[in-house]
């Protein structure tokens, strides 16, 4: 797999208020491409916002980012092409009544459909199948999911899954746009000791080999870039508190993966 060349990632004041109050404010940080940045922080610090609004999903409200030497709050669209989502819940969460294969194959055709050149369309359909067939092995191996090992091979269903796998697939299916960025939520939440390592592991390969990994967890690796972020309580006025919830909740500028 040829790696693509990591996008690199700058905060200055970087912030995002709602109506209700400000999700994150104040985040500086620099990180060259190909980095491991973990986002650290409580439950409600505005974690999953500052993910989503350095990956063009969400526009900011204070100071500047610049990502893949795009600026943001301005060039979110461009950013959004060359960042995607791993799981992100309540924006790109798997389907629990899906298969994996199903979830693969339903990856492929929309990245063929939507980021596909006309020409590539127009390809004999074993052609076009072969090549899908081929960007889903490699994705698959470099998430590190095995299909022969789950409980019914690629027609698991994604409610049968482990923790880690679903971790693996959500991976898997976002490398499959061979993104420059790729951010995931919540790495560390329910994961056993052994499970974290591994997970950590994964993402630690994934920016080894050239992709930019910006990963929020409770707990951040020690050879991990770490961005920290606070409950809103301790940086806002009084009058001026959310949780990371209503700040979601407020913002309008959202995509999904």
């Amino acid at each position: 797999m040829d790696s693509p060349h990591g996008a690199s990632l700058s905060a200055e004041d970087f912030g995002l208020k709602g109506p209700r109050g400000w999700a994150f404010r104040g985040v500086e940080f620099s990180a060259d491409p190909g980095s491991l940045v973990a986002v650290e922080g409580p439950s409600g610090s505005g974690r999953t916002c500052l993910l989503l609004a350095l990956t063009g999903r969400m526009r900011s409200t204070q100071g500047h980012a610049e990502v893949g030497g795009e600026r943001l709050p301005g060039r979110l669209a461009a950013v959004r092409g060359f960042s995607a989502l791993g799981p992100v819940p309540g924006v790109s969460d798997l389907d629990p009544s899906f298969t994996v294969a199903e979830h693969l194959r339903e990856r492929a055709l929309l990245r063929r459909r939507l980021g596909g050149s006309p020409r590539a369309l127009l390809r004999p359909r074993a052609e076009r199948a072969a090549t899908a067939r081929a960007t889903i092995d490699t994705a698959l191996e470099a998430a590190g999911l095995d299909l022969a090992e789950l409980p019914k091979a690629e027609r698991t269903s994604v409610r049968d899954l482990e923790r880690l796998e679903a971790l693996r697939l959500s991976v898997a299916l976002a490398l499959m746009g061979r993104p420059r960025l790729l951010a995931v939520d919540d790495t560390d939440l329910k994961l056993s000791a052994p499970d974290r390592a591994l997970a950590w592991e994964l993402l630690r390969g994934l920016a080894a080999g050239g992709t930019t990994v910006l990963a929020v967890c409770s707990e951040s690796p020690e050879d991990a870039l770490t961005v920290r972020t606070r409950p809103a309580a301790e940086t806002d006025t009084p009058d001026d508190t959310t949780t990371g919830k209503e700040a979601d909740d407020a913002i309008a500028e959202t995509g999904r993966a």
